[in-house]
């Protein structure tokens, strides 16, 4: 038990252990059907925030556009459940029968070639996990190896969720429009919508998600973790070395790519429905609040913080349906000013730090005398001629 207690510490697990037993034990007792579907959904937001504590926190890399990442794999996901939805019986009240509705809106006779991979299921699961990956070799390749960094990396970004969202929305006979991908019910003929079903989701969702934080646990405790956080603080050291600081950093960003592409995923399985108002700029920058307000240092604490903040968006605009836009914004400012380090940063430095203490005292804490009974017999007399313990016989009078 002591060794298990002591590999616990050395790696660091003790905060994961904590989050597994809320998310698998916790939240499953204490919420009905439809919040727990909710967290489902927030968790699927945590993908990103862990992406961003590799990039971001360890990479000293800021991304303002990873809502792209996170709406190819949610629109490769949909894309998937829509053509299995838009089957020839299905749809056979359509001009064009096997195609989606969206698609026979618009008077497109056939589907796409590009759509076709997209008609089997480790097929769709491969290009949620390779497609992301590319696009994001291609732009990290091409900034970081001219050493575009910093803000205008930021920029550059959020530009390409710009882009991508004007594509999406005028390619409406091939994406759905501005309207997404709706309708979504069934996998593989399993349907999505049951009880059961949602139950299922959330906790593969919750396995994935744990998963995720164990690989990035281990990036971090790695040497590849080491030489992120070195070229963070001292670039040019690094590369003074011999390393190649722009292919650490195109690593870091396809992995915070695929991350955020498999959040995206879930997110259209538990929500059944995919638009590109979760693709731009204005939920990307929010993805980047959910990792600042977790603590952009910390996994677990950037999985509290996407959970805190959309749990906040929910509470607010159910009860506060007029001033919830300002009440969000007034905790996400109270946040970061009171706690520049996020939640992970209160507890490392005040809460944690107050344990201890409050340990090390019930510890050193004296222990009281006890009292003789009264009726206890006296103690008898000490022998003048016999030496006290420990003390040599000349010390005490007597002769050996």
């Amino acid at each position: 038990m002591n060794a298990f207690k002591h590999w616990i510490e050395r790696n660091q697990l003790g905060s994961v252990l904590v989050l597994a037993a809320v998310l698998l034990v916790v939240f499953p007792l204490a919420f009905d059907l439809f919040r727990l579907n909710l967290v489902g959904k927030y968790l699927s937001y945590a993908f990103v925030a862990l992406g961003l504590v590799m990039l971001w926190g360890y990479g000293g890399v800021l991304s303002l556009g990873q809502g792209v990442f996170f709406g190819m794999g949610g629109y490769g996901m949909a894309m998937f459940l829509k053509l299995e939805a838009s089957d020839p019986v299905t749809t056979k009240i359509q001009s064009t029968p096997g195609i989606p509705d969206f698609m026979d809106w618009n008077q497109i006779a056939a589907l796409p070639l590009w759509w076709e991979p997209f008609r089997s299921f480790p097929l769709t699961l491969l290009m949620i996990l390779v497609v992301p990956a590319l696009l994001a070799f291609i732009i990290g390749f091409a900034m970081f190896k001219r050493r575009v960094g910093g803000v205008y990396f930021a920029i550059i970004t959020q530009a390409v969720a710009l882009i991508l969202t004007v594509l999406i929305i005028g390619q409406q006979g091939y994406t759905g429009g501005v309207n997404g991908m709706t309708d979504l019910k069934t996998l593989m003929g399993w349907d999505t919508r049951t009880d059961s079903a949602k139950y299922i989701l959330y906790f593969v969702t919750v396995a994935l998600l744990l998963g995720s934080i164990g690989l990035c646990l281990w990036i971090q405790k790695s040497k590849l973790g080491t030489l992120l956080l070195a070229m963070r603080d001292k670039e040019d050291r690094v590369r003074f070395s011999g390393y190649d600081v722009a292919m650490f950093r195109v690593f870091a960003f396809c992995l915070a790519a695929v991350l955020s592409a498999i959040g995206g995923a879930l997110f259209t399985l538990q929500v059944g429905f995919m638009s590109p108002s979760l693709v731009g700029i204005v939920p990307s920058i929010e993805m980047v609040i959910f990792a600042a307000v977790g603590g952009r240092m910390s996994l677990v604490g950037a999985v509290y913080g996407a959970l805190l903040v959309n749990f906040g968006k929910t509470y607010f605009s159910e009860s506060f349906p007029d001033l919830w836009l300002f009440m969000m914004a007034a905790m996400f400012i109270g946040v970061v000013l009171a706690f520049p380090d996020g939640l992970a940063g209160v507890y490392s430095q005040r809460i944690k730090p107050w344990l201890a203490r409050l340990r090390s005292r019930n510890v050193a804490a004296p222990t009281a005398p006890t009292q003789p009974p009264a009726d206890a017999p006296p103690a008898p007399a000490a022998n003048p001629s016999t030496p006290p313990i420990g003390l040599p016989s000349a010390l005490s009078g007597q002769q050996s």
